[in-house]
């Protein structure tokens, strides 16, 4: 039985992290998917095989980094990269064009693998943010500033990456004659609701996605709360009660 918990726990990680067998180290260890807990919050990281090895001397130069991170700058460089019209799924995009991701200290090196059998280079500037960043989060109105509490980093990750998929979606529709909501949802594997509510994340304020992408947005401002707000982008600010920037 412990056995059976442990294979679930690990698939399910590897599930979550789409880049698991694909990312290495610069110095050829392969990262792994792992977790690690404070309270109640989860952070997802791929490690270096060195450390949980116990060789931490053989480790790169970058040893942990974030999965959602990494996942979602890898898929959004690739797809910039291809500028494909074809609409795929993240987990297909990566199993059909990336061979592997190595992280450098200042960036990704990334290595794509063509229809034609030959790989291709992309180098993708990244640096890892230090873990203790100070954030100015966004305040609501009648909230003290030393009440104030930073939205949680799986809600934060989940935001981001919604936005993204809303934007691609909203893409697709405009793009794409034959696309409507109704096959997003038969293809996603969802409801037409859910589509059309991830779809209205694209019409944010972008100092609202910023404020989501540097995880400054205040706590419970996730998917659901910022999912079908008004066009207006005044609006939006003033509904949700935070301050226009």
């Amino acid at each position: 039985m412990n056995e059976q918990a442990t294979s679930s726990k690990t698939s399910k990680m590897q599930s979550e992290a789409l880049l698991t067998g694909r990312i290495f180290d610069d110095r050829g260890n392969r990262m792994s998917p792992t977790h690690a807990r404070k309270g109640n919050i989860k952070y997802r990281y791929y490690l270096s095989s060195a450390l949980l090895q116990g060789a931490a001397e053989r480790a790169g130069s970058v040893r942990r980094v974030p999965v959602a991170q990494i996942d979602t700058l890898v898929i959004k460089s690739v797809r910039d990269r291809l500028a494909s019209s074809e609409p795929v799924d993240d987990r297909t995009l990566v199993e059909r064009h990336v061979s592997q991701v190595e992280v450098q200290r200042e960036k990704l090196l990334i290595e794509l693998a063509g229809a034609d059998g030959r790989e291709r280079a992309l180098q993708v500037p990244w640096q890892k943010t230090a873990g203790k960043r100070r954030r100015e989060i966004l305040v609501p109105e009648g909230m003290p500033p030393q009440n104030a509490r930073p939205i949680r980093s799986e809600t934060r990750a989940t935001l981001v990456a919604s936005i993204a998929r809303g934007r691609r979606w909203l893409k697709e529709l405009i793009s794409d004659a034959a696309a409507s909501a109704e096959t997003i949802a038969e293809r996603e594997g969802c409801s037409i609701r859910k589509v059309n509510m991830t779809i209205s994340l694209a019409f944010l304020t972008p100092d609202l996605v910023k404020a989501a992408i540097d995880g400054r947005l205040p706590h419970g401002m996730g998917v659901a709360r910022l999912a079908d707000l008004p066009a207006e982008w005044a609006r939006q600010h003033e509904m949700l009660g935070l301050p226009s920037q």
